[in-house]
């Protein structure tokens, strides 16, 4: 059974900085390439950063480049999602995702094939 668990989220001023982590069980986690979503009260899914297989590409939103970094640590099967300067608008839930496919494709989500229940993150005034 694949599971992926966020954690790391909570409460935070502007500015701050958090760390998010989402450990995979059950799934060849090198074999995935990695994602991280957000969703806000009223609004869409959208997608913030994604991770090769192999460490090697990353991807990003343009309204978190430069402010969130996505790493991965394969022999863990984790993926962290690293935010400082973090803004009002950066609240919501954060989701991570696994895909079998190019993490170029990631931003599109066309079809995750795996995705976490969510971690929340809020950020206060």
């Amino acid at each position: 059974q694949v599971q992926l668990v966020e954690s790391g989220g909570g409460l935070v001023q502007t500015g701050g900085s958090l760390r998010l982590s989402c450990a995979a069980s059950g799934v060849a986690f090198s074999n995935y390439a990695m994602g991280w979503f957000r969703q806000s009260p009223g609004k869409e899914r959208e997608f913030v950063a994604a991770i090769s297989r192999g460490n090697i590409s990353t991807y990003y939103a343009d309204s978190v480049k430069g402010r969130f970094t996505i790493s991965r640590d394969n022999a863990k099967n984790t993926v962290y999602l690293q935010m400082t300067n973090l803004k009002l608008e950066d609240t919501a839930i954060y989701y991570c995702a696994a895909y079998t496919g190019s993490a170029a494709a990631i931003p599109r989500n066309n079809g995750m094939d795996y995705w976490g229940k969510g971690t929340l993150v809020t950020v206060s005034a």
